[in-house]
C-alpha cells in the first residue's frame, strides 16, 4: 500500500481522475475496481459471474475490448455516450489574444466575407468579441479607429507583394474595365512562376476608378502607372486583355519600339501582305496626345484565348449558320423557341412551377457576360426526354421543337463541346500560357473525328479550324512544359519545326549568358581569346534533346536550366484575362448597392486586401 500510494503521488491528479476507462462507451459492464499502479488500473467485469478482476492500462482499454469480444462475443453490447461531468471535466486553459491578434481574427472575418466596415460597431458582434478571453487592456476599436489599422494593414500588404515581386524576372499581368452603380473601374492582376517551386502565383494590383470616357490613352496610361508603381515596367512579358477595340489600339500605339519591331517581322514572316501604295490617315489630335504621353510604354498584348474562343462559338458561328441556306432556317427555328422556354422560365413562377411538376431541373439561361453559356443552356434543353419536353412546351403554350430541329441542336451541342471544354481548361487559375496550342490541337482532332457522323453542321468544323491560329510565343511555351513537350503536334514536320524553334531558343539564351561567364578570362591576359560558339551550339543541342526524352513532370525542368528559363518566360502570361474576371466579381460583392456610398480608394482597399489575402498573412 505505501508503494502504490507513493507510485500515485507522482501521477498528477488530472491523469488519475480520467483514465481512458471513464470516457470508454462500454464502461457501464465493468466496475472500477482500484489502481494497480501508476500505469494500469483493476476493473471488475459485471458480465462475468465470478465477478472477474482484470487488469488494463490507465491509457487503453483494449484489454478491456479482447475480453468482451472472446468471452461475452453472444451478448448485444450497447455503447454508451459519456457526456463530462463538471467533476471529470478537464480543466481548458485559453490563451487570451492580445490587441493585434483580436483586430487581425477580425479583419479577416470582415474582409473575407466582405462585411461592413460598421460591423465592428454592432453591438451584437461586440457582445460575441466580449466572449473571448483577451488581455486586460484590450478592446475592439470602433470603426474610425479600426478603419486606421485596415489602412495600415493594407501599406504593408502592398509591401509584402513587392518584395514578392523583386526578385522575379518575369511576370504578366491582365486588364479589364469594369462597371459598376454608374461607375467604372480598371482591374489589374499580376501573375508570376515560382523560380524555385515552380507553381505560380498571383496578385491583384489595382482596381482605379477611372472618370470620363474610356479612350485608349486613357487605359494605356493607367495601365502604365500601376507597372511603374510596383516596379513592372522590364518585368511584364505580356498583358492579357479582351478584344475591345480601345485596349487593342492602346497596345498598339503604346507597346515599346522593339516590340512593335518584333511583330511587324512576325506578321511579313506570316505573309501579313500590305500593299506599297497604301496611304495612312491619321488623326491630328490623337497624334498630339501620343507626344505628351510620350513616357509611356506598354508591354507586349496578348488578347485573351477565352474571350476569342467565345466570339468563335457564339458571334462568328451564329454568322455562318444563318449565311447558309441548309442551317439558316432551322438554326433560327429552333433557337428561337429555346429563347421562347428561357423566356417563359426566368420570368413566371407558373413555368418554374411546371418544371417542378415534370421533376425537371432548372434551366440555364444565356447570359453575355458568362462564356459557355449559350451553349449550356441549348444542351440542358436537348438533356429534356421527349415526352416530358413535349408536355413543358404544351403546358407553357410555345411551339414544341421538331424532330429535325432538336436532332439539328442535339448535333450542335456535340460540335460546340470541344471548345466549351477547350474555354473550362483555359480559364483556370493555374493555367500556363503553353496549355493554350495543346487545347486548340486537341478541340481541332475532337472535331474532326466528329465531322463523319454529322449531317448538319459538317462544314461548322471547317470553320471553326480555320478560325484557330497559331503563335510563335504559344509554341514556345507549349514545347517547353513537360507536360506537353512534342507530344501534341500529330505531323513530323511541324514536331521538327517546334523542336527547331526550341533549340534557336536555348542558343540565344546561351549566347546572352556566354559574355558575363568570360569576364574572368581577361584576368589572364590571354592575347587569343575566342568564342566557341561550337560548343554552345552543342551545349543547347544536347540539353533539347535530353529534355524531350526526360519524365513528363514538371520537376525535371530543375535537370534543364536553360528549358526551365523558357519555360517561365512563356509560361508565365494566361492564356485567358479571367483572373481580372474574378476580381470584378469579388468587387460586386463588395461594391453592393447598400453600399454605394463606400469611397472609391476604400473600395480598392477592401477589394485588393480580399484577393491578396495570401500576402496579408506574409506581412
Amino acid at each position: 500500500m505505501e508503494v502504490m500510494s507513493r507510485e500515485m503521488a507522482i501521477s498528477s491528479p488530472e491523469e488519475l481522475v480520467l483514465p481512458s476507462f471513464d470516457k470508454w462507451k462500454y464502461k457501464q459492464y465493468f466496475e472500477f475496481h482500484g489502481w494497480k499502479d501508476s500505469r494500469n488500473i483493476h476493473v471488475t467485469c459485471r458480465l462475468c459471474r465470478d465477478g472477474k478482476i482484470l487488469s488494463t492500462a490507465r491509457n487503453s482499454t483494449s484489454n478491456l475490448l479482447k475480453h468482451l469480444e472472446s468471452i461475452h462475443k453472444n451478448e448485444d453490447l450497447v455503447a454508451t455516450c459519456l457526456t463530462n461531468t463538471p467533476q471529470t471535466r478537464k480543466r481548458r486553459k485559453y490563451s487570451e489574444l492580445n490587441g493585434e491578434e483580436l483586430k487581425g481574427l477580425v479583419s479577416a472575418y470582415i474582409v473575407e466575407d466582405m462585411l461592413p466596415l460598421s460591423t465592428v460597431d454592432s453591438p451584437t458582434f461586440r457582445a460575441i468579441i466580449k466572449k473571448i478571453p483577451l488581455s486586460p487592456s484590450v478592446k475592439l476599436p470602433y470603426r474610425k479607429a479600426y478603419t486606421s489599422w485596415l489602412d495600415r494593414k493594407f501599406t504593408s500588404m502592398e509591401s509584402a507583394l513587392k518584395s514578392s515581386l523583386e526578385g522575379i524576372e518575369f511576370v504578366s499581368t491582365t486588364a479589364d474595365l469594369w462597371t459598376a452603380n454608374n461607375k467604372s473601374f480598371l482591374g489589374v492582376t499580376v501573375h508570376w512562376i515560382d523560380n524555385i517551386t515552380l507553381k505560380r502565383r498571383k496578385g491583384a494590383l489595382a482596381c482605379k476608378r477611372v472618370m470620363g470616357r474610356h479612350t485608349f490613352n486613357v487605359i494605356a496610361s493607367e495601365i502604365s502607372r500601376v507597372h511603374s508603381f510596383f516596379g513592372l515596367e522590364r518585368k511584364v512579358v505580356a498583358t492579357v486583355t479582351d478584344n475591345a477595340t480601345n485596349f487593342v489600339k492602346a497596345f498598339k500605339i503604346y507597346q515599346s519600339l522593339d516590340k512593335a519591331e518584333t511583330d511587324l517581322d512576325e506578321e511579313i514572316e506570316e505573309d501579313f501582305h500590305v500593299p506599297n501604295n497604301l496611304i495612312n490617315f491619321e488623326d491630328i489630335s490623337e497624334t498630339l496626345s501620343m507626344e505628351t504621353d510620350a513616357n509611356i510604354l506598354l508591354p507586349p498584348h496578348y488578347r485573351c484565348a477565352s474571350h476569342t474562343l467565345n466570339i468563335i462559338s457564339s458571334t462568328d458561328i451564329e454568322k455562318f449558320l444563318t449565311s447558309r441556306t441548309e442551317t439558316k432556317l432551322l438554326y433560327r427555328g429552333s433557337i428561337s423557341k429555346c429563347s421562347a422556354l428561357w423566356n417563359k422560365c426566368s420570368r413566371s413562377s407558373l413555368a418554374s412551377e411546371c418544371l417542378e411538376e415534370l421533376n425537371l431541373r432548372k434551366l440555364l439561361v444565356p447570359t453575355n457576360t458568362r462564356w459557355n453559356s449559350f451553349y449550356e443552356g441549348i444542351k440542358r434543353i436537348t438533356e429534356i426526354p421527349k415526352a416530358q419536353r413535349k408536355s413543358l412546351f404544351l403546358k407553357l403554350g410555345i411551339k414544341c421543337l421538331s424532330e429535325r430541329e432538336y436532332d439539328f441542336l442535339v448535333e450542335y451541342t456535340r460540335v460546340m463541346n470541344p471548345l466549351a471544354r477547350g474555354l473550362d481548361i483555359l480559364q483556370g487559375d493555374d493555367c500556363h500560357y503553353g496549355t493554350l496550342l495543346p487545347t486548340l490541337e486537341a478541340i481541332t482532332l475532337t472535331s474532326l473525328t466528329l465531322k463523319d457522323s454529322l449531317v448538319f453542321t459538317k462544314e461548322l468544323v471547317d470553320f471553326i479550324i480555320n478560325c484557330i491560329i497559331n503563335s510563335k510565343d504559344a509554341l514556345l511555351a507549349a514545347i517547353s512544359h513537360p507536360k506537353f513537350k512534342l507530344r501534341w503536334l500529330n505531323d513530323e514536320n511541324r514536331r521538327e519545326e517546334a523542336k527547331r524553334l526550341l533549340i534557336e531558343e536555348c542558343r540565344k539564351l546561351t549566347v546572352e549568358e556566354t559574355p558575363n561567364k568570360k569576364v574572368h578570362k581577361a584576368e589572364n591576359n590571354d592575347f587569343f581569346v575566342f568564342h566557341d560558339e561550337y560548343r554552345d551550339t552543342y551545349s543547347a543541342d544536347n540539353e533539347v534533346i535530353n529534355y524531350l526524352k526526360a519524365e513528363n513532370k514538371i520537376e525535371v525542368l530543375e535537370e534543364f536550366s536553360t528549358v526551365k528559363k523558357i519555360f517561365i518566360k512563356y509560361n508565365t502570361p494566361t492564356p485567358s484575362s479571367a483572373p481580372v474576371e474574378r476580381l470584378f466579381s469579388l468587387g460586386g460583392q463588395v461594391l453592393t448597392p447598400k453600399r454605394n456610398r463606400l469611397s472609391d480608394g476604400r473600395f480598392e482597399r477592401l477589394l485588393i486586401l480580399r484577393y491578396n489575402y495570401a500576402f496579408t498573412k506574409e506581412s
